[in-house]
């Protein structure tokens, strides 16, 4: 059903190869996560401070010749030091004179002409420095003074063209259910689906589940089972430190869990990119491969968006928030904690993304090289090692658009703060051992739902009528301890008793057959402290997944599931014992 695109691009006198599908990716490493902002995929020299291993493919020319190389790429961090993502590329073994990763902002970057002496002709990226060199693409035309455009929307049409790739994706899914986002939450919704007899797409974007749980970012799971022990067991971790390579195992166990999953058809490595919505229901969500450039459009009744971003409500026009709401707004003031619990004027902060990083001492004595890039950021402070309050929040920066900035920033702490380490003689066989490179994010949109969850509906602990979620765990939100800076503190308010979370937070307001679940479910950004772990989010999961069997079965909406047949819901997640007996509101 599915075509497999070719790893170059050829017209007359073109060619347009885009990084993350060479053939053998070497020490390097395929990032997705910006694809949104800075327009792909991308191959990222990820090595700790060592160059990486080549990245090599071969490539047919229509023609030989002299051609101009342009390479798109960064120079990460812009200032009076030599760039540190530097990388060489060689074709047929010449390497080109140029030093890339040396021009600010993404963009083209003139590899002058070079000479194709062969139809087919091998090329390779030659990191320089291990320290998170970056390369989108190489083009080459034979129309040397041809500059290819910048432009995110002028460069996406131009790579279709030259790719020859339609607006509309030529292969298609039809579905009862998708789910887009491969989380906790995200795989809970799809068990929970498919175990009813839907027929689910599960769209993720990486090549492995898990999301913050994985592999990739390393963050061990919190909060309670609820009545979804079963499923929960089968993705969650065990407490091991965070950033720990014991996220392995647990992640082998997850994606053996997901590859039983019953009705479930998942779509590991393809990002969602848009959104095709007729007035207030989604048709369709597009999704690209983050390594072959091919789309597929998954078309379903229902959506559910475990994204975290909120990306497909957030396409499809959904309302939303993001930031702070000022004290009085819910009545979520702490008096005793001022402006770093809740502010009184709503504002545009969030709490911040982290990068898990560790060392290990090797035996003998290793070497890491100055880092004059990272200091102004790591300043005088020195570890080898970071945990949760690793962690980079800024009200001038969006967690979303300027995600990539946020990454680099707390790359730049953890190298500076490394470096000073090392200048102690007894971190002498100190060496990295992981560090991430995939954002652990805590808050960025929350989509809302017919009910805003806020700190009193914890703090009261208030039993809801249309319960679907409980939670034990004290509600904490984080704050930087310096503006500027990559450390964080929590503050913590802690319930008497269990705590539940409405269905009524779990859909769109205004997106008739859209649900959430996760860190993008409908709160306040204080509301968020309490259910945003990922056990917690994974109750969400399962009580939208039931919720979406009975849409179909009933042939109705989220809230008319909410309306008209919430204790058969609650009866599927298991509730209902939980909630026997207890006063119940409707706020």
């Amino acid at each position: 059903m599915l075509l497999l695109c070719s790893q170059k691009v050829c017209a007359v006198g073109e060619v347009l190869v885009e990084a993350e599908t060479f053939a053998d990716k070497g020490g390097w490493v395929v990032d997705q996560q910006f694809m949104d902002i800075m327009g792909s995929s991308y191959l990222l020299a990820h090595g700790l401070g060592k160059p990486v291993e080549p990245a090599r493919t071969t490539v047919s020319f229509p023609e030989t010749g002299s051609y101009r190389l342009w390479v798109r790429t960064k120079n990460w961090v812009p200032g009076n030091w030599d760039a540190p993502g530097r990388f060489k590329v060689s074709i047929e073994d010449r390497v080109v004179d140029t030093v890339f990763g040396t021009q600010d902002g993404w963009a083209w970057q003139d590899g002058g002409v070079v000479e194709i002496s062969d139809s087919s002709v091998s090329l390779a990226l030659l990191d320089m420095t291990g320290f998170d060199g970056r390369c989108d693409a190489l083009y080459f035309t034979r129309d040397v003074d041809a500059v290819p455009p910048n432009d995110l929307k002028e460069l996406a049409a131009w790579r279709n063209r030259l790719a020859g790739i339609a607006e509309t994706p030529s292969a298609a899914v039809t579905c009862d259910l998708v789910v887009v986002g491969g989380g906790i939450a995200g795989c809970a919704a799809a068990v929970a689906a498919g175990e009813q007899g839907l027929n689910v797409a599960l769209i993720h974007d990486r090549p492995v589940f898990g999301g913050n749980a994985s592999q990739e970012v390393r963050v061990h799971t919190l909060g309670i089972y609820g009545a979804g022990t079963r499923i929960l067991k089968g993705l969650d971790t065990e407490k091991w430190k965070n950033g720990s390579a014991q996220a392995v195992g647990d992640n082998e166990k997850r994606d053996a869990f997901m590859r039983n999953a019953m009705n479930v058809q998942a779509f590991l490595s393809y990002r969602a990119y848009a959104v095709q919505a007729d007035g207030s229901r989604i048709q369709s969500v597009d999704a690209r491969h983050i390594e072959t450039g091919e789309t597929i459009r998954f078309s379903a009744p229902l959506f559910i968006d475990c994204t975290g971003d909120g990306w497909i409500g957030y396409w499809a026009g959904a309302d939303f928030r993001y930031g702070r709401e000022s004290a009085d707004t819910y009545n979520e003031g702490d008096p005793a904690e001022g402006d770093r619990w809740s502010p009184a004027v709503a504002d545009r902060m969030t709490m911040g993304s982290s990068l898990l990083w560790n060392s290990e001492h090797s035996g003998s004595l290793q070497d890491f090289p100055a880092v004059p890039w990272a200091m102004d950021v790591a300043k005088q402070y020195a570890a080898v090692e970071g945990d949760w309050e690793w962690e980079f929040a800024r009200e001038d920066l969006h967690q979303v658009d300027d995600a990539e900035e946020i990454r680099d920033h707390l790359l730049r702490a953890v190298c500076g703060s490394f470096y000073n380490a090392k200048q102690n003689p007894e971190n002498g066989d100190v060496a990295l051992k992981w560090v991430g490179y995939l954002l652990g994010k805590r808050e960025s949109r929350r989509l809302m739902g017919d009910y805003i969850y806020t700190l009193d509906d914890m703090l009261s602990c208030r039993k809801f009528e249309d319960a679907v979620v409980e939670e034990k765990r004290s509600v904490d939100v984080h704050y930087q301890l310096e503006s500027g800076g990559f450390l964080s503190e929590a503050i913590f308010h802690k319930p008497q008793d269990s705590y539940y979370v409405p269905f009524r937070s779990l859909y769109s307001r205004n997106i008739e057959n859209l649900m959430m679940a996760g860190r993008c479910f409908s709160c306040s950004h204080i509301g968020l402290g309490g259910p945003r772990v990922m056990r917690t989010t994974g109750q969400m999961g399962i009580a939208t997944g039931y919720a979406a069997f009975l849409c179909l079965n009933y042939q109705t909406t989220p809230r008319g599931v909410y309306q008209g047949h919430i204790e058969e819901l609650q009866s599927l997640i298991g509730l209902t014992a939980q909630l026997e007996g207890l006063q119940v509101a409707n706020p």
